[in-house]
């Protein structure tokens, strides 16, 4: 089968640019609309992407940072959104974002399992170790966890997810209701696991679904997060400005994935693209400056005040001068160093920096026409920068139907997209294999020595 670009939608209802909401074509109340969500599962589906994609925050202010005009201050739970979703949509893929520092490995399974039986096959579970001592004092906490710790306890707690998924195996149920046996208990296993950070007996009281468990996905960048990802994740959510550094991470988890035994080909890196499209250039420019003419001051201050690790306060600042240093915290660490490499590379104020990070948080933004966005994409997945890409809209719905019906059009002419979906599950599509409950694959290779 030829390589085709994979594609998720990263969809906040409120927008994705800290001034969406205050575009014309933006619904002020989009973060809270299920009609608005419904609207553009609807449309990503008529686009053939692969999933839905929401990040998601557990305090208010995305990510801890209080940006007083940022429409993502308060929305839907992702998980509760998605399985209201999931009866409108027949194949586009859910993938939802929940929290290894604060969520109980059990809850988690339970409510990802319950999301791909409801979707029929298309969940999928966004691992995020979150960050934030705003977050942190709303979970019994006064400071959040240090780095390294919330990477040990993440990697545990995917392991006790991934061991409750498979609790029962999937020829489990009979359901014979003449002999009144409806399931077999040799195929359900408690998890009885114990560890550093969880104890868990197990087994969980939600079955496998069709695509075997959720697709499991991951965005950490550190050394850490590559670590965890190319050991757990399926597909990899990245954030690169140039080729060249999305490369050397390309290669880099493909090669730690294989070195602990995965084929490199299941796991997927997807960096983030955050597109203006115009038919021309110079429509596509109108479109990034009048968006960029409705960032409120205090709005980009608060951005950058959290982008860069939250202790350093920019309201004292020149906003026309460089960005001072910062001192690294215990937050995202790759994203700090990330903002700094985006300012010092472009010698950017602090207001040009605010400006260029509004839509994207650092991930690529590109303002161009379709066939140049068809160019860039198509360059980073021929040559191992990329297996697909996370589109990141700066406003919607507009940003999104213009991707829809003037770049994908482009990508399916150069047989670079799919023309129709390849199954019915998220696994199916993203060209995954089925997961094997490694209980039946025990079986297995005993049955096999026999």
């Amino acid at each position: 089968m030829t390589r085709k670009i994979k594609l998720g939608a990263f969809l906040p209802g409120g927008g994705q640019h800290i001034a969406s909401w205050r575009h014309p074509d933006q619904p002020v109340d989009g973060a809270v609309s299920f009609e608005f969500h419904k609207q553009l599962a609807l449309t990503a589906e008529r686009g053939l992407f692969d999933a839905y994609f929401l990040a998601d925050g557990l305090a208010v202010g995305f990510g801890g940072a209080r940006e007083g005009g940022n429409a993502r201050v308060a929305g839907f739970e992702p998980v509760t959104l998605f399985s209201a979703l999931a009866p409108f949509t027949t194949h586009l893929g859910f993938i939802a974002t929940a929290s290894t520092t604060y969520e109980e490995p059990f809850t988690t399974a339970r409510k990802f399992a319950s999301l791909d039986l409801i979707s029929d096959g298309r969940a999928g579970w966004n691992v995020v170790t979150t960050t934030g001592d705003a977050t942190a004092q709303n979970f019994n906490r006064d400071q959040q966890l240090p780095h390294a710790e919330r990477y040990k306890r993440a990697a545990e707690h995917v392991d006790v997810v991934k061991k409750l998924w498979d609790s029962f195996e999937d020829d489990a149920f009979i359901r014979e209701k003449d002999t009144g046996v409806f399931f077999d208990p040799s195929k359900l296993h408690d998890a009885d696991h114990r560890g550093e950070h969880f104890k868990v007996k197990g087994p969980l009281n939600v079955s496998r679904s069709r695509q075997g468990h959720p697709v499991i996905v991951q965005a950490g960048q550190s050394d850490d997060g590559r670590g965890l990802a190319a050991a757990t994740a399926e597909v990899i959510f990245t954030a690169h400005q140039h080729i060249e550094t999305a490369q050397e991470f390309y290669r880099d988890i493909k090669n730690r994935a294989r070195g602990v035994g995965r084929n490199p080909h299941h796991v997927l890196i997807m960096p983030g693209v955050s597109p203006f499209i115009g038919r021309s250039e110079e429509e596509a420019r109108e479109k990034y400056d009048r968006l960029t003419s409705l960032i409120l001051e205090e709005d980009g201050i608060g951005l950058l005040n959290g982008l860069t690790g939250g202790t350093l306060d920019l309201k004292g600042f020149d906003l026309d001068g460089p960005l001072p240093p910062a001192p690294p915290t215990e937050g995202m660490k790759s994203r700090q160093a990330l903002i700094r490499q985006i300012a010092d590379e472009n010698n950017f104020t602090i207001r040009q920096l605010y400006q260029w990070v509004a839509s994207a948080r650092g991930h690529f933004t590109i303002v161009g026409t379709p066939v140049q966005i068809a160019d860039t994409l198509q360059e980073w997945f021929e040559n191992e920068a990329a297996d697909g890409f996370n589109i990141l809209p700066p406003w919607l719905p507009t940003g999104l139907d213009d991707f829809v019906e003037l770049v994908i059009p482009e990508l399916q002419r150069r047989g670079l997209f799919r023309t129709a979906y390849e199954g019915r599950t998220l696994r199916e599509n993203l060209g995954l294999p089925f997961p094997i409950n490694r209980y039946t694959a025990d079986r297995s290779v005993v049955q096999a020595a026999e």
